[in-house]
């Protein structure tokens, strides 16, 4: 055992971790950061997935628009995020036809709205997202700020009928009202439901908080690649935390926290305690509680991840759009408002959606630095695939591994379903000549990541604003990042302001921090 004691001590050394290392570190404070796992970055991290192929995938989390430029500037962050072309392409289910929503072309969108019979949505389409980028504009710069409260937020806004609609109505209102197609809905509530179980007019909001964190990012929305891969921001987050000076240890798993005293234990069973003046948990806010002894906070993922390495894009039933722009932007596969609500329903009997909903994301189009020069002149081609509204619930009593097999079959069918070819077809093989598949739960997610659940935001998001009443007279109130226990801060996903590749976790718990130092 060892009487070592720091300013701060940081547990997890995922990106939200080596944001607050990186920021105290700088600031001249003395800080230990531990991480459990032999290697840093948590869910933001690039492997080659497929060992031998040359390819080194975003594992975990794989795509950023909640990083705000000032955290990049102020750490001086040497990475480089490429803005994609297209917006998404949404095939039409049983027919060969699809919407493809190009950034840079308008009339090429207009006339794609038309190919698919919605002609009449493109103006409803055009008025929402008008509205959505007056919604950013107004809640983006508040990020990097102590919580504003409700009442703020509506005077930034100054328009009550956003404010209504978005952040106080269920979502499904304000989608039904403007846009009429089936599939131009579907698009439009996606946003809601990435790794969140809820129905379009769920009356807790679960939808409408998730859709505003897609929708403001950078105060535009967009969601971009990181060159290189997810590890490129994480290492370059750990790049200005060892420049700072912060000490980082991994293989470290914390087994104790006590009035400022932290307990790990290494790989070889040995204990070693330090004490600190401030404890930031950048883990899930349910592992603390029951490091504690406390029920922990619930928690529930709704997703599956399943990586893909293709010899070549697959054939689509759309002829009129070329695999490139339909794989360039975000690939909706059964995503219909009908079908996202029927998912629902059949997720929350306990049965497994059919056909599933999900997404697909290439990295390799935008970035193809992440592929060998043997892959990239092959034709070859990274695919991300994510599916909605297939809650953790659906695991619970069931074996792991038939469990994980019958979600990876129902996802590729589903993606089959909207092709022109089984997807498998298009599938490399490695060099034991296995289809290069790589499937990924929320029991996954919860075993190796510690996330409870597998929710990728360690818990339900909760908006980015305090309530009118709420006191927030003391920095960790102030900055979003109190927790349910005395002397520890969070500094993770399960921060108020926290979920996704933001960094803000971390960025809030070293305000929060320096702002008590300052006093």
């Amino acid at each position: 055992m060892s009487d070592t004691s720091y300013d701060v001590i940081i547990v997890g050394g995922g990106h939200n971790g080596l944001t607050a290392a990186a920021y105290l570190s700088r600031a001249g404070l003395s800080v230990l950061l531990l991480e459990r796992q032999d290697e840093l970055g948590g869910a933001s991290v690039s492997t080659e997935t497929f060992p031998g192929t040359g390819a080194r995938l975003s594992r975990y989390s794989y795509l950023v628009s909640l990083l705000p430029q000032q955290i990049i500037d102020d750490l001086g962050l040497r990475i480089t995020l490429a803005r994609r072309r297209y917006s998404s392409y949404t095939p039409r289910p049983g027919t060969d036809t699809g919407l493809l929503v190009d950034n840079l072309d308008q009339p090429a969108t207009a006339e794609s709205f038309a190919r698919i019979g919605a002609a009449g949505d493109l103006d409803g389409w055009n008025t929402l997202y008008e509205r959505t980028h007056r919604l950013a504009a107004a809640m983006w710069p508040t990020v990097t700020g102590p919580l504003p409260t409700r009442s703020q937020v509506r005077e930034r806004i100054g328009d009550d009928a956003i404010m209504s609609d978005f952040l106080e109505r269920p979502l499904g209102e304000v989608i039904e009202r403007t846009v009429q197609d089936d599939l131009v809905r579907g698009v439009v509530l996606t946003d809601g439901l990435i790794s969140t179980f809820a129905s379009a007019h769920q009356e807790d909001l679960q939808q409408n908080i998730c859709f505003l964190y897609h929708v403001i990012g950078g105060g535009t929305g967009a969601w971009d690649v990181p060159v290189g891969g997810m590890g490129e921001v994480s290492g370059a987050l750990e790049a200005a935390a060892r420049a700072g000076g912060a000490r980082i240890e991994t293989g470290a798993e914390v087994i104790a926290v006590n009035d400022g005293l932290v307990t790990w234990r290494t790989g070889k069973r040995k204990e070693s305690s330090a004490r600190a003046h401030h404890v930031l948990w950048a883990a899930a806010p349910g592992v603390l509680d029951g490091l504690m002894n406390q029920a922990a906070a619930p928690a529930e993922g709704s997703q599956v991840k399943i990586n893909l390495l293709l010899h070549r894009l697959p054939e689509l039933l759309d002829t009129q759009v070329a695999p490139q722009a339909a794989f360039g932007g975000t690939f909706h596969i059964n995503e219909t408002y009908s079908q996202l609500e029927s998912a629902y329903r059949t997720a929350l009997s306990g049965s497994i959606p059919s056909p599933a909903p999900a997404e697909i994301y290439c990295h390799s189009i935008t970035d193809p630095s992440i592929l060998s020069p043997e892959l990239y002149a092959l034709g070859a081609h990274t695919l991300t695939v994510f599916s909605l509204q297939t809650p953790d619930r659906l695991l619970q009593g069931r074996n792991p591994d038939q469990a994980r097999a019958d979600l990876e079959r129902g996802v590729l069918d589903s993606l089959s379903s909207v092709l022109a070819e089984p997807i498998e077809d298009a599938i490399l093989r490695d060099q034991d000549g296995r289809l290069c598949i790589e499937t990924k739960t929320t029991h996954d997610l919860e075993e190796v990541l510690r996330m409870p659940g597998g929710s990728i935001f360690h818990g339900p998001l909760s908006w980015p604003f305090a309530e009118d009443d709420e006191d927030l007279r003391t920095p960790a109130a102030r900055w979003g990042v109190q927790s349910a226990h005395d002397g520890i801060l969070l500094a993770g996903a399960g921060s108020r302001r926290g979920g996704g590749v933001s960094g803000l976790g971390g960025y809030h718990a070293a305000q929060a921090v320096l702002d008590m130092c300052s006093k």
